[in-house]
């Protein structure tokens, strides 16, 4: 299936790019910060809000072993407690219902990463209309398959993963009742690497697993989203928050409303800019044309002067003959007076 539907919104090849802002911890435990939020995504222009449903205990456990600290060379979340960090980033399930309402009533798609069952049940109990696989859970077959089986589109991001882990992801996602399902290529690193991005993949996972095949993306800007319209993203995914300067979590690599609001128009500007293979004039072209370069006369003359390099020249407009004639007619005669301005044809010489 190459087109799902997401709310109202198609999405997939041919179709105009669809945003989706992230929200994640950027409310900074403010429930009228993150509603703020939603009304800075809809005016933007975004079509999508997107969230994360979990809580600290249904993502991890509070243990303070190394393995449960991030390394301290993170350039954001370097030395923290994986347990602590989940509390500063989650959204508290009892906000949904109001976050849902708002986006809603502003005229945005809105659904959410689940982590667990009770987020699945929380979300279908808000009619969320379609289910995002972060990275990390692209492993989590179990998941995967609870999810599909609500028998909405599932979208899954690939950061980290090899092609097998996609395809397994994939197959479970089919068999389990998924009515769609789109790959996003993904740099699962905060914030990533422009280079880091690889967009060369995108169609790479098109063609292996023909499916709609969009980006979430962590650089900072806009610019490695935008390219990736050109490559056949079709989904595109971005963090959101109000101000960089306010901190939280992943301010640092998401964008800003007016930022948001330019990838909008950028997305659909690269979309549009895509058209087909047809080499030759196109419509805005045509009056062009009449500007190219032809055979004109240049100085008055009179019948029987010499054509010279003083009285034809290749100029601006067309009308003449072709440039190309030039050595041909030096050295003729004109056979009538001509006035300057003539566009030069055969039976003037």
């Amino acid at each position: 299936m190459t087109t799902l539907k997401i709310g109202p919104h198609l999405v997939g090849t041919g179709e105009r790019p669809f945003v989706v802002a992230e929200m994640s911890g950027n409310h900074n435990g403010d429930l009228d910060r993150a509603l703020a939020i939603v009304d800075a995504v809809a005016a933007s222009g975004a079509h999508a809000l997107k969230l994360q449903t979990y809580r600290p205990d249904t993502i991890t456990i509070d243990v303070d072993a190394p393995a449960f600290r991030i390394s301290g060379g993170h350039e954001l979340w370097g030395g923290q407690n994986l347990y602590r960090l989940y509390e500063r980033a989650h959204t508290p399930y009892e906000w949904h219902g109001p976050i849902f309402e708002r986006a809603r009533e502003r005229g945005l798609t809105v659904f959410s990463s689940p982590f667990d069952a009770t987020a699945v049940e929380l979300l279908e109990r808000l009619d969320a209309p379609a289910y995002k696989i972060a990275s990390s859970e692209l492993v989590d077959l179990p998941l995967i398959r609870l999810v599909a089986a609500t028998g909405k589109p599932v979208i899954i991001s690939t950061g980290m993963a090899t092609l097998a882990e996609i395809d397994a992801a994939v197959r479970t996602a089919r068999s389990a009742g998924a009515s769609g399902i789109v790959l996003l290529a993904c740099t699962a690193a905060y914030p990533a690497p422009p280079a880091d991005s690889n967009l060369r993949r995108i169609p790479v996972l098109a063609e292996a697993f023909g499916v709609p095949v969009g980006l979430s993306d962590h650089t900072p800007g806009i610019g490695v989203p935008v390219a990736s319209v050109a490559l056949g993203a079709c989904f595109i995914e971005k963090h959101i928050t109000l101000d960089r300067a306010d901190g939280g979590v992943d301010s640092d690599f998401s964008l800003n409303p007016a930022e948001l609001s330019a990838l909008v128009v950028e997305a659909e500007r690269a979309h549009a800019a895509l058209g087909g293979t047809a080499i030759g004039p196109t419509p805005a072209e045509r009056e062009g044309l009449r500007f190219r370069r032809s055979l004109y006369v240049t100085a008055d003359v009179r019948a029987g002067d010499e054509v010279t390099p003083a009285n034809v020249r290749s100029i601006r407009p067309a009308g003449g003959l072709s440039p190309v004639e030039i050595d041909r007619v030096l050295g003729r005669h004109f056979t009538a007076d001509v006035t300057r301005g003539t566009p030069l044809s055969w039976d003037l010489i």
